[in-house]
């Protein structure tokens, strides 16, 4: 899943609340993925209601955002759109790893183990046309703003970022900064604690913000560097040079000054790779969209989510009363008021 800078990058720990009157655009597939591995029955099972169509991603998306919305956070989902030619051997590799990881689930039922068959369940989502249209749909109901990219939706949100429409862009990885975002956010859509894969063990997370300008200050590189050091370890559109990770990539670019230095110096190839390039500073966007936040639409959410899906009528009340509350307090504070929120 893109990119790991965490070796190299500098980032500041805080709190939900220090978020408070941000706009975020967030990486919608992303935070879907993590909804559908997470929210699951303690054998691995996803939610589900009574027609047998998946609901984790709903109850992800209505929590979660209550969670961001009561904070002060206004929350805004980039939808994908078709991904670049150059992504296709990472999609079909995803699908290998989760038809496998679907196939190990199974097994682990059969025989009993459920702590296994839920870490491999946490590994075999796929995010279907169903659910891709019952998020939309959702967030729709709930007033948060949707945005459908022409290509990759983490290079849309560092888009919109960039040109100040929102705060920030959100995922949890490090292709943001690639893609141009000015600041990224990581771990907005998680909750406090995750399991660590294949052991029951938890770990706290914390949110994340890193600044690009202050990345590539300490780093002493321009953003066109780390794309080439990005590249020179490997992406979602190529294959890296065996054995470079990001502190290695990085010195080689510091001493090189470029990719095709750098390849020269280690006697590597990389094919393709001014293409790679141009996806990370080229990259396809749109401005065919609208951050306008509106109130809930209480009786549409109701009727989606306990009509048709079996939600609970009593916690979806709570999560829309604390919405609604949130959204009376901006009301009242006036236009300036709500102005300034936005952009602070």
């Amino acid at each position: 899943m893109g990119v790991n800078l965490s070796d190299i990058v500098p980032f500041e720990t805080v709190q939900l609340e220090d978020l408070g009157g941000k706009s975020i655009a967030i990486d919608a597939y992303n935070a879907i993925y993590q909804f559908l591995s997470v929210i699951r029955q303690p054998d691995g099972t996803p939610l589900m209601d009574s027609r047998g169509r998946v609901t984790s991603h709903l109850a992800g998306l209505l929590y979660r955002n209550a969670n961001l919305i009561e904070a002060g956070i206004l929350p805004l989902y980039v939808f994908d759109g078709l991904p670049p030619e150059m992504k296709a051997q990472t999609i079909l590799e995803r699908s290998e790893r989760r038809t496998r990881a679907k196939m190990e689930w199974e097994s682990a039922l059969r025989r009993g183990d459920y702590a296994a068959a839920f870490s491999k369940a946490t590994q075999a989502s796929r995010i279907t046309n169903e659910i891709v249209e019952s998020s939309r749909i959702l967030l729709t109901h709930l007033g948060i703003p949707v945005v459908q990219a022409p290509e990759e939706g983490e290079a849309q949100a560092a888009y919109m970022a960039a040109k100040g429409d929102v705060w920030a862009a959100s995922s949890q990885d490090f292709d943001s900064l690639l893609f141009g975002a000015p600041r990224l956010v990581r771990n907005l859509t998680l909750t406090t604690r995750r399991k660590m894969p294949g052991r029951n063990e938890y770990r706290d997370l914390s949110i994340e913000v890193i600044e690009l300008d202050k990345t590539l200050s300490e780093l002493g590189i321009a953003r066109e560097q780390l794309v080439d050091l990005c590249v020179l370890m490997g992406t979602d559109y190529n294959e890296g040079i065996k054995g470079i990770g990001p502190k290695k990539a990085l010195k080689l670019i510091k001493e090189q000054g470029d990719l095709e230095r750098a390849l020269a110096a280690l006697g590597a190839e990389i094919p393709r790779y001014e293409a790679v390039r141009r996806i990370f500073i080229e990259f396809e966007k749109t401005d065919d969209y609208r951050a306008d936040w509106r109130p809930p639409e209480r009786e549409r959410v109701l009727e989606f989510l306990c009509e048709e899906h079996d939600f609970s009528r009593s916690r979806v009340d709570n999560a829309l009363g604390r919405i609604e509350a949130k959204e009376r307090e901006r009301r009242s504070s006036g236009p300036a008021q709500r102005s300034l929120d936005l952009w602070g």
